[in-house]
């Protein structure tokens, strides 16, 4: 059964707390099995890929093999159907949009010293796409990874995803060529993210690696930040509801279930005001569990991590939602926007009943890969900006600078740094000589 809670009940914040310190993150072992294989694919390259790429796929590659072809790209889409084109084509136009939107502007200004002060924007070379592959594949998140990259200007996509026993959904790669991607490797896991941060000998190295995996993806991406840079540390999905009297029960069940069929240790949360929507939700996700084909994967989910939550009112439920900060946000009250305003930390919110998390996916425009974990306290989904850099700009005429350079030679100076003092006061001097 999922956890039941009352904010009406004393022992409320008692089972809250163990509702949020369930655990749901992989242990200290997959850390250390993902820095054993980074280790070995740092050491042999492509043979520790390859040889790792048998063991865990069940395929063996050569180097001549680890990347897929042009015609293998073609074919693939070319099989794909009309209606799957359709809708492709319609998710990446919408999530390119959206994205354009995102592309921050340079600045230049002189300030009052007479100092020409800014910055500007600009992408970095290589970008690593991560694309799931295994129990499930996601031409989805091909778009939503890939796409950004391309709009930020990124000028080198490598794509990696792994291909079990030698099988690739088609739409993968149809879905990498909308978007751009014509380097593609069939390799996963850890072992693909140590590739893509310190190259091989067939693979080159990029610069920023994003995109969702499993718990050794994440730990893979966590031990080579600093050597790249990285998106997030994604764990396993998660979904809020809030909901007053006027949702529909069955709709927000299949919400539910839809964030617990991705993966057993997905999280799916009901917040309401009605105690009777709560017990309609409970029998509803019961029924519709029966039909789903991902049934087991969504029955663990929602037993051992689904919860229904009542509070004395909507405003118990924005300051749960804060303290839970979840990954997806749906808002199913009937003034969603005037909620909205009172919740600060949520990776998506999603408005209103009409406004289905799974929307948000595929077609909604905003991008899918967001912070889970309740780090959406301090992180944003993925974007533009992931794949972008800022560099300052400043530029000193003699003028400015003897307007503000004493006060930095006596910063120098109370720091005993000498040589930054006289770096400045060398320049001074002149001026006054003049």
């Amino acid at each position: 059964m999922p956890y039941r809670l009352s904010t009406a009940n004393s022992d409320f914040e008692a089972g809250f707390e163990a509702l949020m310190q369930r655990k749901r993150a992989a242990d200290a072992t997959v850390d250390a099995r993902a820095a054993e294989l980074l280790a070995a694919v740092a050491a042999e390259g492509d043979a520790a890929v390859i040889d790792l790429t048998e063991r865990y796929d069940g395929v063996r590659l050569t180097p001549q093999t680890l990347a897929v072809t042009a015609d293998e790209i073609a074919e693939a889409t070319a099989r794909i159907s009309a209606e799957d084109h359709a809708a492709l084509t319609l998710a990446a136009d919408r999530i390119r949009a959206y994205h354009s939107r995102q592309r921050p502007q340079d600045e230049s200004w002189t300030d009052a010293a007479g100092a020409r002060l800014g910055w500007r924007w600009t992408p970095v070379d290589a970008a690593g796409l991560y694309v799931p592959g295994g129990i499930a594949s996601y031409p989805s998140s091909v778009l939503m990874n890939a796409i950004p990259a391309s709009v930020a200007g990124v000028g080198r996509l490598a794509m990696c995803v792994p291909m079990p026993e030698g099988t690739v959904n088609p739409l993968v790669l149809a879905a990498a060529a909308l978007a751009g991607v014509t380097e593609i490797y069939r390799i996963g896991g850890a072992q693909a993210v140590g590739a893509l941060a310190y190259g091989t000998a067939t693979i080159s190295a990029v610069d920023v690696i994003t995109g969702p995996g499993n718990a050794y993806v994440a730990a893979a991406k966590r031990q080579v930040f600093g050597r790249v840079g990285i998106d997030m540390i994604a764990g396993p999905s998660e979904v809020l509801v809030i909901a007053d009297a006027s949702a529909a029960p069955d709709w927000i069940a299949m919400d539910l279930l839809a964030q617990a069929e991705h993966d057993s240790a997905a999280q799916a949360i009901l917040i309401t005001d009605d105690p009777a929507l709560a017990d309609a939700v409970d029998r509803a996700v019961a029924a519709h569990l029966e039909t789903l084909d991902r049934q087991k994967i969504a029955a663990e989910s929602w037993e051992a991590f689904g919860a229904l939550i009542v509070v004395r009112d909507l405003g118990e439920a924005a300051a749960l939602s804060d303290r839970i900060a979840p990954e997806h946000l749906e808002l199913c009250v009937a003034d969603p926007d005037a909620l909205a305003a009172n919740i600060r930390h949520a990776g998506a919110i999603f408005l209103g009943s009409w406004t289905p998390e799974a929307i948000g996916d595929y077609v909604g425009g905003p991008n899918h890969v967001l912070p889970t974990s309740r780090s959406a306290r301090f992180a944003s989904g993925l974007s533009v900006l992931d794949f972008m850099k800022r560099t300052t700009l400043a530029a000193m005429t003699p003028e400015s600078l003897r307007a503000i350079g004493p006060a930095a030679v006596h910063l120098a100076k109370s720091e005993s740094l000498g040589a930054h003092a006289a770096s400045v006061a060398l320049r001074l001097q002149r001026l006054a000589r003049e």
